[in-house]
């Protein structure tokens, strides 16, 4: 059988992980980019918000909120990006971490972007979970 291709709902697993819903949001004024990156949990029910504040290229601000679920469907701006599994989405926050130390005083687009990559699941090939 054909694996089947990764949707939206939240039924879908990943070689047996479940996987949760990752949504962005990026806007820019007077030269400041506000990029959050949310996921929907659960257990407990809640979304976890990832604010960055960029200025030129450079990580000024970071910091994490957390809403209720009730709450998150009333912010505007947020778009489904993929889901992802609790383990990515560690290996994602421990790497925010490091970055936000690094990239305090020099530009870190690069490592930003690649940072959000590690949330999209590669589709795995039929047997190889």
């Amino acid at each position: 059988e054909d694996v089947p291709s990764q949707t939206f709902d939240n039924k879908d697993y990943f070689c047996g992980k479940e996987t949760f819903p990752v949504y962005e949001s990026i806007f820019t004024e007077e030269g400041e980019t506000i990029r959050k990156i949310a996921i929907e949990i659960e257990k407990p029910p809640q979304i976890e918000i990832h604010v960055w504040t960029i200025r030129k290229g450079i990580l000024h601000h970071l910091y994490v909120e957390k809403l209720s679920k009730r709450e998150f469907e009333g912010l505007p701006y947020f778009k489904l990006i993929t889901r992802t599994t609790l383990s990515q989405w560690k290996i994602f926050s421990e790497g925010e971490a490091q970055i936000s130390q690094m990239c305090e005083s020099r530009v870190c687009r690069t490592e930003l972007e690649d940072l959000v990559k590690v949330l999209y699941l590669e589709k795995s090939e039929k047997g190889h979970c």
